[in-house]
């Protein structure tokens, strides 16, 4: 087992041509999360409106993410998955590394196993990439990762949400819909 990190949700590998974005394998307790407090959002829109360190349930589509500030995102080994259970966010006019380009809640009871969820995921965000985007994800200087849920989320958590980041080397501010690079 590798360090601890109490589980909210898992970061997945990056598919991407240019970002290589590193993961580590947690164990948590679901019994014992500590989280980070609710994003600091506008009313009505829902933007964020200054950086904090938001728990991972709270993160949304549209949601700007400082990836490099991401806890453990450096120090991992290229392919390997952990447990994030908060998440660095900023407004998106501020300079960032990721943004929540797309979200899918599944309607399934049955988690469809590690290998399945990953599969899932892959597949529909890199479907969703070129929409987002304006070009296919093997044409685009930008990278993807996301969020899904583990076995434990899905069966104590009711966790159902897939969430895909689209990811660049470098910061941007605003957001990539439409940037067609």
């Amino acid at each position: 087992m590798n360090r601890t990190v109490r589980p909210a949700r898992l970061l997945v590998a990056a598919a991407a041509a240019t970002v290589s974005l590193t993961l580590l394998t947690g164990c948590g307790v679901l019994d014992q999360i500590t989280s980070g407090g609710d994003a600091p959002r506008d009313e009505p829109g829902g933007e964020i409106t200054a950086s904090a360190e938001a728990d991972a349930f709270q993160i949304l589509k549209g949601d700007c993410i400082d990836l490099e500030a991401l806890d453990g995102y450096g120090d991992a080994a290229e392919g390997e998955e952990y447990e994030v259970e908060t998440v660095p966010v900023v407004p998106c006019a501020e300079p960032h590394t990721g943004e929540v380009f797309a979200e899918l809640v599944m309607d399934t009871d049955e988690y469809p196993g590690d290998e399945g969820m990953s599969k899932k995921f892959d597949e529909w965000c890199y479907a969703e990439f070129g929409k987002f985007v304006g070009l296919s994800y093997d044409e685009s200087q930008y990278g993807y990762t996301g969020f899904y849920p583990t076995q434990d989320t899905w069966e104590q958590l009711d966790d159902r949400t897939l969430q895909c980041i689209i990811s660049s080397e470098e910061p941007v501010t605003g957001t990539l819909k439409g940037a067609a690079k």
